[in-house]
């Protein structure tokens, strides 16, 4: 930084020859510059420069838009090259200028146009306003300092002016669009503001200048192209309506599910500026060229496209901002993400001392070694041959990045080994092949293959789609045989294939990240529940892309602040809200079941984090259900769900049913009518289906008075329930029930009277005789068989009513057994009391978890029965031997 102001003008004018004339001609920008120098140019100092309202007529504005620029360019060169102003302070700057200016230039246009009066909407008969888009780096706030400007002309109604000389609202805004584009395009004696690009707009350069929004909607929903999306992502109202116009384009830009065609739609364009930077030799351009701020804003705009539509975080208009969302959102690593920031911040940069040379817009290196020492030396280099370096890694680091995002998919090169198998597939018969790679039944394989290949869904697709799925298949047929269970896993890949034919965005997905073809088969293998599950959510193929991500640990505070996101950017929008819910629980249960099959968690700690997950799940959605009521009283309900059964237990499973109860505790006249609304805007929020799926199924049955109490009790209610009416089978319920969701104080309080339940004292006898009809009651609805570990003869349930027997029948002197610590502790607790022996306590407890890790590895397979295995056998002794010194008589095994 020079010493004075002096210094630093003059430094500047060393480097912009544009600055230098300017100065020359102008003393007095001069002097505006020296006083004026360390603050940056804001907005009010623009409004003040001149008598914006005073110059009503083009003729005057004119000149003072254009000296305006002059003064805001002086500045910004000058803070610029002498370390004053960053990147983003330039790039805001000339933004701002040319927001203002349009406005400015608008106002003055519509003022000399007042003969016709004013344009009436031809139905809403409102008074109609001209909408300027800005699009490009105008639209996201990014302008370059000699950039043209890119707009679009846009007007909400038909009709006619109201005016003494009548004209139709498309001729108004048409006068209205030119005699803008004059006032900021024309050049003058004093040069002129902005080039204005028109080519952006719908039909482009045939098309006509203005558009109303009928016509708009209409162009995007049957003409608009991909390019044109990736166009529309900047796309910033700066005058009249901009709300209603971001609800017209936001869908066209933003699809609902995981947008994965985007990626080749993406590739062609690059391929297209490739083509043409070769054909023009622009090699050096740093814009355009490789390595260059081109494909620095792609790698951006390539997500946000893909994903914009299921996260709003993303429908960012800046490239800058947008590469700080993916990082923090780890689309991308942080890491790869400061690198490409660093880069794009070197090459706007330098884009701007190009442009600072002459006022051109320009993205080309300097020929000649004059000029290129210039731009050496205000990058901060001694040469250029240094720079040269500089920038050649700079590029070189966009470049490898750009290829890691758009890495050439599959169905680029169909020449795998398998191919000619797949292609063949309707007219060969491949059973040789198919043993060859491993097939057990290669016949049965072989008559898969080929329903698929001759099915009306598969000859009916797309061209495009058909040729990602012959991309696939070959991969997947290669990655199945790998597996001892080749058959069933292919079988199960086929059944996605079916599922997602018509799906072309999960075809792109797969054939743009090969790398998840292995991922998906040993899945597919591992678990026939997984393979349904995966099938019936394909949006959590992309669970697949991010193997970091798949398969870690649940942070579920961080979780939550996701969840509550996702949430708040639905609101107001109920189904939105449920289909959110649905996303994330799916997503986290994918994890999760990936991580088990991947041997991560014991099945206790796999249960504690299913529960967790739906603790989470349930306490949104009660918040949220509740902001829907719209007679609500207060903003927090005095609500709470309680959990019973394998929620309670905290021993979820992942299909596992919720057990739930509702409860509140609320003075006001209203509770009860508005807590039953609740209540059952939570249980439709739960069970409905919607296009995202179902979240859980919920069983509500163990409130009090059973189907025919009330949906909701008052806590009071509950607690005289609970002390007067309630069943010893209901008290049983109690020992594995604890609150989940909704207001801790009521969970205290619900904790307190089921502590209070469980330590009541009880007559042993007559405990043990209710026990034990309602265990023969349950026997006669579901015998017991040794194929069913739940059922069966000293196995789950056996078990589990031991344990809620010993809690009723010594909790009232033994308080431990009243926490909520899970079977298998349980039982160690009533051996340490010496109420069961410490050995056949400990081979209970074995027996427990083998049991219950069979349950759980037959449910993944869908399974309803296992082998009666000699160690199946072995567990359920236990439990029988368990059962006679409990109970004291020996089972009836008939």
């Amino acid at each position: 930084m020079p010493a004075n102001t002096s210094d630093a003008i003059a430094r500047s004018c060393e480097f912009s020859q544009y600055l230098h004339r300017l100065l020359a001609a102008r003393p007095q920008e001069r002097e505006r510059l020296e006083q004026r120098l360390a603050q940056p140019f804001t907005q009010d100092e623009m409004q003040s420069f001149a008598d914006w309202p005073g110059l009503a007529t083009p003729e005057r504005q004119a000149p003072e838009l254009r000296r305006l620029r002059q003064a805001v360019m002086a500045r910004l060169i000058c803070r610029d090259l002498n370390g004053l102003a960053t990147l983003d302070e330039v790039m805001a700057t000339i933004s701002l200028l040319a927001e203002f200016a349009v406005r400015q230039a608008l106002a003055c246009a519509a003022a000399s146009l007042s003969q016709y009066g004013r344009p009436l909407g031809e139905d809403s008969g409102e008074p109609q306003q001209l909408i300027v888009i800005g699009m490009g780096k105008l639209g996201g706030g990014e302008l370059n300092v000699s950039s043209d400007i890119d707009l679009i002309f846009i007007y909400p109604e038909g009709g006619e002016t109201d005016g003494e000389r009548r004209l139709s609202n498309h001729e108004y805004f048409t006068q209205l669009g030119k005699r803008l584009i004059a006032l900021l395009n024309d050049i003058t004696a004093d040069g002129q503001v902005f080039r204005v690009d028109m080519r952006l707009r719908p039909y482009g350069d045939s098309g006509p200048l203005v558009m109303s929004f009928a016509a708009l909607e209409n162009y995007l929903l049957s003409q608009g192209r991909e390019w044109e999306r990736y166009a529309w992502i900047k796309a910033k109202a700066l005058t009249g309506d901009a709300e209603a116009l971001n609800q017209l384009v936001r869908p066209f830009v933003y699809r609902k599910y995981l947008d994965y065609n985007a990626y080749g739609a993406m590739r062609e364009l690059h391929a297209q500026i490739r083509r043409e930077v070769a054909r023009r030799d622009m090699a050096d351009n740093i814009k355009l060229g490789p390595g260059g701020i081109r494909e620095a804003e792609f790698i951006a705009q390539v997500f946000q496209l893909i994903r914009g539509g299921r996260d709003r975080t993303l429908q960012l208009r800046g490239t800058r901002a947008t590469l700080d969302r993916l990082a923090a959102l780890r689309l991308l690593e942080p890491a790869a993400v400061a690198e490409l920031q660093d880069s794009y911040a070197f090459l706007r940069n330098l884009e701007h001392r190009l442009q600072y040379l002459d006022d051109q817009q320009t993205q080309t290196l300097p020929a000649s070694p004059e000029t290129r020492g210039k731009i050496a030396a205000s990058m901060g280099y001694a040469d250029w041959d240094a720079f040269s370096l500089a920038l050649n890694e700079v590029r070189r680091k966009v470049g490898r990045h750009f290829e890691q995002v758009f890495i050439l998919p599959a169905e680029e090169h169909l020449d795998h080994p398998l191919s000619e198998l797949w292609l063949d597939m309707a007219e060969q018969a491949p059973e040789q092949k198919l043993a060859e790679l491993g097939y057990a039944d290669p016949a049965a394989t072989a008559r898969q293959l080929k329903s698929l290949a001759q099915s009306q869904r598969y000859l009916q697709m797309p061209l495009a789609g058909r040729k990602k799925l012959d991309a696939l298949m070959p991969a997947l047929i290669e990655a199945a045989s790998r597996f001892p269970n080749a058959d069933d896993t292919l079988a199960r890949i086929i059944g996605l294939m079916e599922a997602i034919s018509r799906r072309a965005s999960y075809l792109a997905l797969l054939t743009e990240y090969p790398q998840t073809l292995q991922r998906l088969a040993s899945l597919y293998s591992a678990s026939a529940w997984v393979s349904a599950y995966l099938s019936r959510h394909p949006i959590l193929l992309d669970e697949l892309l991010d193997v970091r991500v798949l398969y870690a640990a649940p942070d579920w505070p961080q979780l939550a602040a996701q969840l509550e996101a996702m949430l708040e950017q639905a609101d107001g929008d109920v189904e939105a809200k449920m289909d959110a819910l649905r996303h994330f629980q799916h997503a986290q249960t994918f994890r999760l079941v990936a991580q088990d099959l991947a041997g991560m968690w014991t099945l206790e700690a796999l249960s504690d984090e299913l529960s967790r997950l739906a603790d989470l799940v349930l306490d949104a959605a009660v918040r949220h259900a509740w902001r829907d009521i719209p007679s609500r009283h207060i903003e927090t309900p005095r609500f709470a769900v309680i959990g019973y059964g394998k929620l309670g237990g905290k021993e979820l499973g992942y299909a596992s049913d919720l057990d739930i109860i509702f409860l509140y505790d609320d003075p006001h006249p209203d509770a009860a009518d508005l807590y039953s609304r609740l209540a059952r805007k939570l249980s439709t929020w739960l069970t409905s289906a919607t296009a995202a799926g179902v979240l859980y199924d919920i069983d509500l049955r163990l409130r009090p008075n059973g189907a025919s109490g009330l949906l909701v009790s008052s806590l009071s209610a509950f607690r005289q329930y609970q002390e007067n009416q309630a069943w010893v089978w209901e008290h049983q319920a109690l020992t594995r029930a604890r609150f989940v969701a909704g207001d801790p104080s009521i969970g205290a309080q619900f904790e307190a009277e089921r502590h209070a339940i469980l330590t009541l004292q009880r007559e042993p006898a007559k405990l043990r005789e209710e026990v034990l009809a309602m265990r023969q009651r349950m026997l006669e609805s579901h015998p017991a068989h040794d194929e069913d570990v739940k059922n069966a003869r000293g196995g789950i349930i056996d078990i589990e009513f031991i344990v809620q027997y010993l809690i009723l029948a010594h909790a009232h002197h033994l308080p431990a057994f009243t926490g909520n610590t899970g079977n298998i502790a349980l039982l160690a607790v009533a051996a340490e009391a010496g109420l069961i022996d410490p050995e056949l306590a400990e081979q209970a407890r074995d027996a427990y978890r083998q049991l219950r890790r069979l349950q759980h590895a037959s449910r993944l397979n869908d399974k309803q029965k296992v082998s009666a295995a000699p160690a199946l056998l072995a567990a359920y002794d236990s439990g029988k031997r368990l059962w006679r010194q409990i109970f004291e008589q020996a089972l009836d095994f008939s």
